[in-house]
């Protein structure tokens, strides 16, 4: 099997399972896949990363931190921005076409040998933790795909679990309530883990508490960011854990929130090694963060701003970070698709505050259409409206609408952030 074959298995499951995770609470599926492996998901320690917001970004950190201490790590993510490839990483770096295709094509060989039809999200799991044993690496960064307790990720034992934070998404798996989003993510936590929480509802934290980890760190009184100042390119902060304060670090990320997310992540690996980091070795390890398609600047003239927010809970950050740290001088442009309630998600990112709206259809299957997206946005009082089918488009036209001292905000869907990333900076 070569690429594109791979390629076209994958696409070949895809409408297995829409949402590429669950359809039904079972890891047989997985379950069965890796035994069929020799368990590969056991070959290293894992740190296992899971939330309803950062969770990307955490585990990148997470990632760079381990790396500058000299480990080879091994990240799974989801989901890619434009290659499929990015969601499986060495030491930061994608899995090469050709290794992806032998793996991919491992997997095809025991679904004929075990008779069992796993997911897309599934193939791409267990394919991740083959390579990652090929490659001997000494320690997985696994990002949860949905929810917690039956992502098909939790196959492993984690040493540290990382909850971010809780916010209301994914409700048509569990809800209504955060408790009942709480539980589920809390499903990660296993007898041997130690648990770092940067989620501090106390109620939520009783939740995860309940699962009785091995040791549990919160976000507040046993580590955090004691400074937060904006810098250029990113911020400055300073971080607290339960062992050493880490003064004035530069992060290269827009947003206070990933300072939160730095904290937590910095938590996690002292945790992971039972001891504190050398000041030089966080500093490298942050300096060297990169989140494409998080808050990701694609171009200064006019500024132009791509985020992956999906969620409101995302998008409202995303706005304030917009509106609050770049402080545009000129016309607000907002290029907006989503997969989500488009009324919900344009009021999150403060829609009617920008100049001009232009709508599109996400590039999924469950894509709202940009016309339904147009309705909602003048429906709620957004002054100039414009609707196009497909991402590239509207793009397009905002920039050609926009002036040098404009800013413009694509937001609203990792697919759309995605294509845009592809039309604007051709990467």
């Amino acid at each position: 099997m070569d690429y594109p074959e791979a390629l076209a298995y994958l696409d070949a499951h895809a409408g297995y399972d829409l949402t590429g995770r669950i359809t039904s609470p079972s890891l047989d599926n997985i379950t069965g896949l890796t035994a069929a492996m020799g368990d590969p998901q056991h070959v290293a320690p894992v740190i296992h990363v899971t939330g309803t917001n950062g969770k990307g970004s955490t585990a990148q950190m997470i990632t760079r931190l381990l790396v500058a201490q000299g480990l080879t790590v091994g990240t799974y993510t989801s989901p890619h921005l434009e290659r499929v490839n990015e969601r499986v990483c060495l030491n930061g770096e994608p899995i090469p076409d050709e290794a992806l295709a032998e793996q991919i094509s491992a997997v095809a060989d025991l679904e004929g040998l075990t008779g069992i039809r796993p997911s897309y999200f599934e193939i791409m799991t267990a394919a991740a933790f083959r390579w990652f044993a090929d490659c001997a690496v000494d320690a997985m960064v696994i990002e949860v795909g949905l929810l917690g307790r039956w992502d098909a990720t939790n196959i492993v034992d984690a040493q540290v679990a990382v909850i971010t934070n809780i916010g209301l998404d994914h409700t048509e798996f569990a809800g209504p309530t955060l408790a009942d989003i709480a539980s589920e993510k809390a499903g990660i936590i296993k007898a041997g883990s130690a648990a770092v929480i940067g989620e501090t509802d106390p109620e939520l934290v009783a939740i995860f508490a309940a699962e009785h980890p091995a040791s549990m760190l919160c976000r507040g009184p046993d580590f955090d960011i004691d400074d937060n100042a904006l810098a250029v390119g990113g911020r400055l902060v300073t971080l607290r854990t339960p062992t050493t304060v880490y003064p004035e670090i530069y992060l290269p990320l827009h947003g206070s929130h990933q300072g939160e997310n730095a904290s937590v992540a910095l938590c996690a690996v002292e945790t992971f090694f039972a001891a504190p980091l050398a000041p030089e070795v966080v500093a490298e390890g942050l300096a060297a963060i990169a989140a494409p398609g998080r808050f990701e600047i694609a171009d200064t003239q006019p500024l132009t701003v791509i985020d992956g927010a999906h969620n409101p809970g995302g998008a409202d950050t995303c706005a304030q970070v917009f509106f609050d740290d770049f402080s545009p001088i000129g016309r607000r442009i907002l290029v907006v698709g989503t997969l989500r309630d488009p009324v919900e998600m344009l009021a999150a990112l403060r829609a009617d505050e920008f100049d001009i709206v232009i709508c599109c259809t996400a590039p999924s299957p469950r894509g709202v259409p940009g016309a339904q997206v147009g309705a909602a946005a003048r429906q709620m009082g957004c002054g100039e409206v414009y609707v196009f089918d497909d991402v590239a488009t509207a793009c397009r036209s905002a920039t050609g609408l926009a002036d040098a001292d404009d800013a413009i905000l694509i937001a609203g869907s990792l697919y759309v952030v995605g294509a845009a990333r592809a039309t604007l900076i051709g990467s």
